[in-house]
């Protein structure tokens, strides 16, 4: 069963938006910190570097889902927390907009599996 919870949580690419059009709204969105309004309603607040999310920020989707974390060159990488509208919820190290490295992922009915994960995958008992 938890397969299928991760399987679901693993469309984080559907996740990031894809629509290169964006705008910043506020602040500087190079080289500080801004907020990034991408044209599908998408949202970024946080930090950037070289016109890329870069450091700390908080990534909204339309459909509910947010990542509070990390980035590095407008990939999730470091430490986060990914909520899905589902309830699904990991929190723990990401790499290029995977799972990987150690973490917990918690279904909606509480049910909890935590260790490392590796290119998305649970590798850890």
């Amino acid at each position: 069963m938890m397969r299928v919870y991760l399987a679901a949580l693993l469309l984080i690419a559907s996740f990031i938006p894809i629509n290169a059009f964006a705008g910043c709204v506020k602040g500087d969105c190079i080289n500080g910190y801004g907020t990034l309004v991408y044209s599908d309603g998408a949202q970024y607040v946080g930090q950037f570097k070289d016109g890329n999310l870069n450091g700390k920020g908080t990534l909204s989707s339309t459909d509910g889902s947010k990542y509070v974390g990390q980035f590095k060159d407008g990939n999730l990488n470091g430490q986060g927390t990914l909520v899905r509208p589902n309830g699904i919820k990991y929190e723990g190290e990401f790499k290029n907009n995977k799972l990987n490295g150690y973490g917990a992922l918690v279904s909606p009915g509480g049910k909890k599996l935590t260790g490392k994960f590796k290119e998305g995958e649970f590798v850890g008992e």
